[in-house]
């Protein structure tokens, strides 16, 4: 078996190559470069729609004005380099979400990915209509079976419309997680255990609308091996995000690549965030700063995030993240997933593809064989 013989990872009528969907880093990781150059190796291409607009001249004044500014831009220029799958992802936590998922129906984006929450209204502008018949197609993301079931009924009440795809996140995933920290290492809410009961869930709802719903898995996938047994298991696709800071198409700043390539599994710790969520994080001064009790003072020109006390709150975390994406690692910190230590180069988007297809197509002949396959990765460079 040979890895062109993979399912292609289908929502709607979009159709990838590879069944691989860009994870949404944001605050300037996934921009329309990175996402462009995996959409050109056959996989779904994500721009993160939070805090895009940093680079907005206004973006301190009116925050919310700069930052559907620059998802326009950003949207515009990716279309302008690739023909692949132009998706967004978008937090239902922030403050201007139906604002920024009107955007994106203006802009006719191919995918709207939304995590960060449980988004069973899209707001009171967004139509029906507008959803059924138009362009744009909606994936949801989940951390249980529980919440996929809420949302699901929820839109058919509200929309009578399901969602077009589902992501369920383990707890092994990168940024805020979806999960109570005594849960994180709990193997009762392992992606492997969680999966098959999405499926369930999601194929119950496919099965009364007449409808294909693929699930695609996240959290912690990060070779082609693990792509091959997570869809063993029932997954139609994987999303993966924090291997792709490691690839010099990636958006960050060279300080915050240095800062994944040089962390240990030591560095990698479950903070707590200001918006009450636990997060998995690289560990540095600034959060053993906070640790020790340290508030980082700061005023809120933003408002960006509806579960944030701004005036209790021991740091911003959107200040704390522009930052890190800028370089300023002193300032912030970078939010990774738990196989950040094992990224130790940086390669190009296409090579690390074509060493997912390698690794697949060697679970592959291992599963119908019995014996382990024979691959060669190019040594990859390790200048940052």
């Amino acid at each position: 078996m040979k890895f062109e013989e993979l399912p292609k990872l289908k929502i709607g009528t979009y159709e990838s190559q590879i069944p691989l969907l860009l994870g949404g880093m944001g605050v300037g990781i996934t921009r329309s470069r990175l996402a462009s150059a995996v959409a050109n190796e056959g996989g779904m291409g994500v721009i993160a729609a939070v805090g895009i607009g940093m680079y907005e001249p206004d973006f301190n004044k009116d925050n919310a004005a700069a930052n559907l500014r620059g998802l326009r831009k950003e949207i515009g220029i990716m279309r302008k380099l690739t023909k692949g799958v132009v998706g967004v992802n978008v937090m239902y936590a922030l403050t201007n979400f139906e604002n920024i998922i009107a955007t994106c129906l203006e802009e006719e984006a191919d995918l709207i990915v939304m995590g960060a929450g449980m988004p069973m209204r899209l707001g009171d502008s967004i139509s029906a209509e507008q959803i059924r018949s138009g362009k744009t197609r909606f994936v949801v993301i989940v951390s249980s079976a529980r919440a996929a079931n809420l949302i699901f009924r929820a839109w058919e009440r509200n929309y009578d419309y399901i969602p077009d795809a589902v992501v369920v996140e383990g707890p092994r995933a990168g940024g805020h997680l979806g999960f109570k920290k005594e849960q994180i290492n709990d193997p009762d809410f392992a992606l492997e255990k969680i999966l098959p009961e999405v499926v369930s869930v999601v194929n119950t709802y496919g099965d009364k609308h007449q409808r294909k719903i693929p699930v695609i898995a996240a959290g912690g996938i990060y070779t082609g091996e693990d792509i091959y047994n997570i869809m063993t298991l029932g997954a139609d696709g994987v999303q993966m995000a924090t291997r792709f800071i490691g690839t010099y198409e990636c958006d960050a700043s060279e300080e915050f690549k240095r800062s994944l390539i040089d962390c240990t599994e030591e560095d990698i710790e479950i903070i707590t965030s200001p918006v009450g969520m636990p997060g998995r994080a690289i560990r540095n001064t600034f959060i053993d700063e906070v640790k020790l009790g340290h508030r980082m003072p700061f005023a809120c020109p933003w408002k960006c995030l509806k579960t944030c006390d701004y005036a209790t709150a021991p740091y911003c975390i959107a200040l704390a993240l522009v930052n890190a994406e800028q370089g300023k690692m002193n300032k912030g910190f970078a939010f990774v997933g738990a196989n950040a230590p094992r990224v130790k180069s940086i390669v190009s988007v296409k090579e690390l593809i074509d060493e997912l297809k390698l690794e697949y197509e060697a679970a592959t002949i291992q599963a119908l064989t019995g014996e382990p396959a024979l691959i060669k990765i190019k040594p990859a460079d390790t200048t940052v």
